[in-house]
């Protein structure tokens, strides 16, 4: 017997109304449901258990002893679950739980991950479970709550909201530019030592923009990687010219151990860095806690750029 379906549900209900209310008239008046309807649920009920649960005399109705035991235990079990419901809708007002979040790993090490200690601090009953990958995970289907993207957005199911601009820059360290000399143009690309991105979409093309201008150049160079921060430490070396967003840059730029190429062109044009969640609607506490704690880190701008 499966107690969720429907047909029993509507058994179970037919009985507990029996009991409470002790008629048929009254007890179709609390489920709206003709006396007769009522009549017939219980005798099928009782057809099905091979038992009498209630005697029927035109003034009255007596439960059996079977009857009542059943009724005291679907009591019980109508308690339980009231409670569940109660201790799940909690779980939209009280900021606990857990909430699960996909990352881009290198952001994710680098940016995400010390500010999500805060959060941690902030919300101390939620357990949160972070995945660090640079794939676009299946946030419905691998059952994640909210995740943070970058680049350009294809998953119309999803609701996104747009954080900041994702700036992918040029850059190279002072040895090699002194060796090789400054590019003054996209076109002088082609004859440098140019660090490839496989995972990067338009891959061994950049597509440089400057002020609505794109310059499309094919690439070559030596060494190629679907990990950034390894070709950002081939890029520090002296290897190459390396593409690879602001963020994972801003230390060594800041340091002088890479300098800016071609400084007013990017890679990338309307890309962003994108919170993305299931639904808009019946979020957990929690989500909407990250939701808004994530939005107030990036009020100002993205705080990388926010700490020149």
């Amino acid at each position: 017997m499966d107690p969720f379906d429907s047909r029993h549900a509507d058994e179970l209900s037919t009985l507990l109304a029996l009991f409470a209310q002790g008629s048929f008239a009254a007890a179709g008046r609390q489920l709206q449901r003709h006396p007769s309807v009522l009549s017939k649920r219980l005798g099928a009920m009782e057809q099905r258990l091979g038992i009498r649960l209630v005697e029927r005399t035109t003034r009255q109705l007596r439960f059996t002893d079977e009857g009542l035991r059943l009724v005291e235990r679907l009591q019980h079990a109508a308690s339980l679950i009231s409670d569940a419901e109660r201790e799940a809708a909690k779980g939209a007002t009280e900021v606990r739980g857990r909430l699960r979040l996909a990352l881009p790993s290198s952001m994710g090490r680098i940016w995400l991950s010390p500010m999500l200690a805060e959060f941690a601090l902030a919300f101390p009953q939620v357990t949160v479970e972070t995945l660090y990958s640079e794939r676009f995970v299946d946030l419905i289907g691998e059952g994640f709550d909210a995740a943070i993207r970058i680049g350009e957005l294809t998953d119309s199911r999803l609701v996104a909201r747009k954080l900041c601009d994702h700036q992918r820059i040029l850059c190279a360290s002072p040895a090699y530019l002194e060796r090789y000399g400054q590019p003054q143009s996209p076109a002088d690309l082609v004859s440098h030592n140019c660090l490839g991105f496989t995972e990067l979409r338009s891959y061994p093309q950049w597509h440089l923009y400057r002020r609505g201008e794109l310059q499309s150049v094919k690439v070559q160079g030596s060494m190629h990687s679907n990990d950034n921060e390894a070709l950002l430490g081939v890029a520090r070396a002296g290897v190459g010219i390396f593409a690879g967003g602001d963020w994972l840059m801003k230390k060594d730029l800041d340091s002088g151990t890479l300098q800016r190429v071609l400084p007013q062109w990017q890679l990338d044009n309307d890309a962003g860095v994108y919170l993305v969640r299931p639904g808009a609607r019946f979020n957990t506490a929690a989500t909407t806690a990250f939701k808004q704690w994530i939005e107030s880190k990036f009020a100002n701008g993205a705080p990388w750029r926010a700490c020149r």
